[in-house]
């Protein structure tokens, strides 16, 4: 469990230990997914494990290690009939989250933020665009740029090394043009990305 303490908050570490000594739930840091934070999951043996994502911004470690032991201990309060992102999973993170929501945890700018969070969790904190931009003040300094930072008809390109034009903004999201297919794609505002430059 040393990784896991090292990973959150500090003053976050008493709380976490005790949630974590009252069930018996086995979490691992593991390398960076691009798909997902964490999970939970049960087994072929009947055992309960977590998966958190390593990484460098303790205050999204946090949030993503209690997302996932809410729906531990919401399948064992609720049983596994339940909605994973169901009113008993909501219940069970709020209830979990509350102890932890506080400024001896959490910078003054993450509370306010949090705060209206939780008054109805998402099934994934990447959906709530303000709550993204808030921790990711908190993530080392890259050359990743988000996509609403950019102007229409600017190239990007991604982790995977595939390169796209931005084009309209479709309510939430935008609609990007892949260079080398020209199949359209749907970008999340948030999605970080590396700006090229103007092509000839």
């Amino acid at each position: 469990m040393t990784a896991v303490f090292d990973s959150i908050p500090t003053t976050a570490i008493t709380q976490v230990k005790l949630y974590l000594s009252s069930w018996d739930v086995a979490v691992k840091v593991v390398s960076k997914r691009k798909t997902k934070h964490g999970d939970y999951r049960k087994t072929v043996s009947g055992a309960h494990q977590i998966t958190i994502n390593k990484g460098s911004n303790p205050y999204r470690f946090l949030i993503t290690l209690i997302h996932e032991l809410a729906h531990f201990v919401a399948f064992q309060e609720f049983g596994y009939r339940i909605q994973p992102h169901g009113k008993e999973w909501k219940m069970t993170f709020q209830k979990l989250m509350l102890p932890l929501i506080n400024p001896t945890v959490f910078p003054e700018s993450l509370l306010a933020v949090l705060a209206l969070h939780f008054k109805n969790p998402k099934a994934s904190s990447d959906t709530d665009f303000k709550l993204v931009m808030e921790l990711s003040k908190f993530d080392p300094v890259t050359d990743k740029t988000y996509v609403f930072e950019l102007e229409e008809g600017t190239f990007f390109s991604i982790p995977d090394g595939r390169e796209f034009k931005l084009g309209k903004k479709r309510v939430k999201r935008f609609e990007c043009e892949e260079i080398s297919t020209r199949k359209k794609y749907i970008f999340s505002p948030h999605a970080e990305v590396t700006e090229m430059k103007k092509r000839s």
